[in-house]
Parts: structure tokens; sequence; C-alpha cells
């Protein structure tokens, strides 16, 4: 199923807690934007990126990769996730499963790419998300059967708000580690002096 599945890493938002952009943050030698994008390159040639402001810094990152600019991305998370979305439907029209990922997670892995992907092969469920943190959140699959749902969220819904409405139809994979994302420098100085 790899072959029918697409990874789109939202990575649009401007880090404004953080105070300098997130997806360019180190963490054992690259930025934290291409270590995502080269786990999730390992699963499918179908990766995507949904980028915001006008960096050049990141698109020098994302040599090789699909990059798609979202200019209302101020607009938030569900503005960018359609976005990718489109893009992929036009550019993978045979893609049957969605997986979303942000670029902040440091211990993403293509493991658990795969592993979402396993699940769904075995699950009726149309959702399958990952277990943190006592919550279902991202990396998250979604099946071509929320296609509508995906395009109706507005504003700053994101993929936890349709997890939640469907928990009867979400499957989840264990990913302990999800629960580390980067949003405050003193995230990051915990990440790089444990």
């Amino acid at each position: 199923m790899e072959d029918q599945t697409a990874i789109i890493i939202l990575a649009a938002g401007n880090s404004s807690r953080l105070g300098e952009p997130k997806q360019l943050l180190t963490y054992k030698g690259k930025s934290l934007l291409r270590h995502t994008a080269d786990e999730a390159s390992l699963v499918t040639s179908k990766v995507l990126i949904v980028t915001g402001e006008e960096n050049p810094e990141i698109a020098e990152q994302l040599t090789g990769f699909h990059c798609i600019p979202n200019e209302n991305w101020a607009e938030g998370m569900a503005s960018s996730l359609k976005t990718g979305l489109q893009e992929t439907l036009q550019r993978f029209p045979e893609t049957v499963q969605f997986i979303f990922t942000v670029c902040d997670q440091p211990f993403i892995s293509a493991s658990v790419f795969k592993a979402l992907i396993e699940k769904k092969n075995t699950s009726p469920k149309g959702i399958v998300a990952s277990a943190y943190a006592d919550t279902l959140g991202v990396p998250v699959l979604f099946s071509s059967s929320y296609l509508k749902e995906l395009f109706n969220l507005n504003g700053q819904e994101g993929a936890r708000k349709l997890i939640q409405r469907y928990r009867d139809d979400t499957a989840s994979v264990p990913f302990e580690q999800g629960s580390w994302d980067i949003d405050t420098p003193e995230d990051y100085q915990k990440l790089i002096n444990p």
C-alpha cells in the first residue's frame, strides 16, 4: 500500500512562540524538517511539503522534494492541510490514503509511518492515529473516504478534530515519543541538552 500512500508534511507555521523557524532547528546534524522529509521518503515517493512564509533557507533544505507554498498559511492549519491534499490529488490521483505529519516531532521515523500503513492494511477503520501522552494525534493516516471531511476543515482545525469526531472509526499505533514537539526555546533546549 506504500505506493498508494502519500505523506504530507505540514511545515507552514511561523513558529511565533519559538521566535525562529522551527523547520530549521537542527538535531543530530539535520534540520527537523529535513529529518522528517528523509524519513517519509524511506516509505513512499509521494512526499509533499507544505511551506508558508517565503524563506529561502527552508527551500534550500528541501531539494528533491515536492514543495507547495501555501499563501494562506496564516489562516491556520486547515488551510495548509487542504493545500497539501489538493496538490497530492493533482499530482498523484491514484493515492488512496494520506498521512499528515508535522516537522517538529524530532523522534519521528520511517517505522512510525510504516506502522500506520500496516495497521490500516489490517484494520477496517478509516483513520489510524499515533497514540502518545493519553491522546491520539499526528502522524495520522486518513483513507480517501475522509476527503470531504478534510476539505471541510476551517481555520485552526486540524486532523485532531476529525480523530475526536470519528473516534469509533479510528485505530491507533503507539508512538510514545510523539509527545515531544518543539514549540518554545525551552523545548528545544531540553531536546539538545537532556
